[in-house]
């Protein structure tokens, strides 16, 4: 159960300046950890991809921040003391609110996780305030183990709290319970997602595809280039080609006709397509291990053949440290809800345990 605090949540925040003799803790602080890819500017770092968090130690009763949001669809979970847990939402005006208050004087931990995808658009962190008596602590060493996630609205946990529709808006997506975050937490790795709901690839439900968008520090930019000496995770999931499973069998569709023309692929062009992004993943990645899978969606329901497609891929690879995870189809519609993701999430863990030394 989570800890009962006395937090003063979105609808109430009230500025910083109602507390004496502030301090202006800037993002670029040394005692400020980030988790994800984060475009830094001059004065601000942008939260961006799924997943992407800010942590800070302070000792004192609580803590403010400086945001300016892009859109009113982000969101975010403000975990304290890596226990207490609630959501928040940034203004589109540059504000310092109340992140949490009220908290007994000692020491604390605080991180903001990026629960929604870019699309939601980027949020700017400004740095942190605190009042007179509180103290900055030296930041919680980043855990050894790193994983990564290249997925799409699955992995991103798109509406995975709209129990009773399959709504785009940001309020029910939650990448904090997909599986994804649910085994990086499992196992205490650092976690990065590159996730994008809708995406693809070979085709996606608007013109970018992964393997467009996976070398990317700023998702909304092509020329933005992520550096991959600065996260080299020991695992990466690749959890794809649900969206291409649909796609391909829709001729009227417009990005069917931008990258197919009027020839669906067969089954030799999507084999070549899933190896030739697998690869690129082994040439960035060398010494990682890999896995490569399908689920919890129809794309594993009984008798597809993406299974198969993706199979033949690895196998042709012939590479020891990739593997394949197939989860079985959920058997509901729509995108996985918190216990269905769960479900992914033990059995990818049971799958690394079997499988995977690190």
């Amino acid at each position: 159960m989570y800890k009962s605090y006395c937090y003063l949540t979105l609808f109430c925040c009230i500025a910083f300046n109602s507390f004496s003799q502030s301090k202006s803790i800037p993002y670029s602080d040394k005692h400020i950890s980030y988790e994800g890819r984060i475009p830094f500017a001059s004065d601000a770092a942008a939260l961006t991809w799924p997943g992407t968090s800010v942590r800070i130690n302070f000792k004192g009763t609580g803590i403010s921040g400086t945001f300016k949001d892009q859109d009113t669809a982000n969101y975010y979970n403000v975990i304290i003391d890596n226990d207490s847990i609630y959501k928040i939402q940034f203004d589109t005006a540059k504000k310092t609110v109340v992140i949490a208050s009220g908290l007994s004087y000692g020491k604390h931990s605080l991180q903001l996780f990026k629960r929604t995808e870019w699309d939601k658009g980027k949020t700017f962190f400004y740095g942190f305030e605190f009042n007179g008596k509180n103290k900055i602590l030296k930041p919680t060493k980043l855990p050894k183990r790193k994983i990564e996630f290249f997925g799409n609205s699955i992995t991103c946990g798109y509406a995975i709290i709209d129990n009773m529709h399959d709504s785009p808006n940001g309020y029910f997506e939650n990448n904090y319970d997909a599986y994804a975050a649910i085994t990086a937490r499992h196992y205490q790795a650092q976690y990065h997602c590159t996730s994008k709901s809708g995406i693809g690839i070979m085709v996606s439900w608007f013109p970018l595809i992964m393997p467009e968008m996976y070398n990317r520090l700023d998702p909304t930019d092509s020329t933005s280039k992520w550096d991959f000496s600065k996260y080299i995770p020991d695992v990466v999931v690749i959890n794809l080609l649900q969206n291409d499973s649909w796609i391909v069998n829709m001729p009227d569709n417009q990005q069917f006709k931008n990258r197919f023309g009027t020839k669906a692929p067969d089954s030799s062009f999507i084999i070549n397509a899933y190896e030739n992004f697998v690869q690129k993943i082994r040439a960035t990645y060398p010494k990682a291990q890999i896995i490569c899978m399908l689920g919890n969606m129809d794309i594993t329901r009984k008798g597809s053949p993406w299974p198969g497609y993706v199979q033949q891929a690895v196998e042709q690879l012939n590479d020891k440290k990739i593997f394949t995870y197939f989860s079985p189809y959920k058997e509901t519609p729509g995108h996985p809800k918190v216990k269905e993701q769960q479900m992914l999430a033990d059995g990818l863990i049971q799958f690394i345990d079997q499988h995977i030394k690190w």
